[in-house]
């Protein structure tokens, strides 16, 4: 049985790359912490309690992608500028990163029906 300290000590953040034809290279991305993925589900629920699914593949890619170190290269603020990249670059990160995070299509449909 794992004690507390085991579990706060354990490196469970895993990152992989990927390439991006589209951009001529590749990219790191991680697994969001518990705290990232919850902002990340908070930013896809509309004000009326719906999915608000724009820009998702922009703000999945925002969450996601790393630098060698680890950190996070794009911020909130970045998000207008990512979903304005090549449509074919932002669905391999969103689904290399909804594989890597254990993030399905039907989890957002349920956050929608649960807000």
């Amino acid at each position: 049985m794992l004690n507390k300290e085991q579990i706060l000590n354990a490196d469970d953040v895993k990152r992989e790359e990927i390439q991006i034809p589209e951009w001529n290279g590749s990219v790191f991305i991680a697994v969001m912490s518990g705290t990232a993925r919850d902002r990340f589900e908070s930013s896809i629920i509309g004000k009326n309690g719906g999915a608000n699914t724009a820009n998702i593949r922009a703000k999945l890619a925002a969450a996601t992608i790393v630098d060698e170190e680890g950190v996070l290269m794009f911020s909130e603020k970045d998000i207008t500028a990512l979903g304005k990249k090549s449509a074919a670059a932002l669905d391999r990160i969103y689904e290399a990163s909804q594989k890597l995070n254990r993030l399905t299509d039907g989890d957002v449909d349920e956050l929608a029906k649960n807000s």
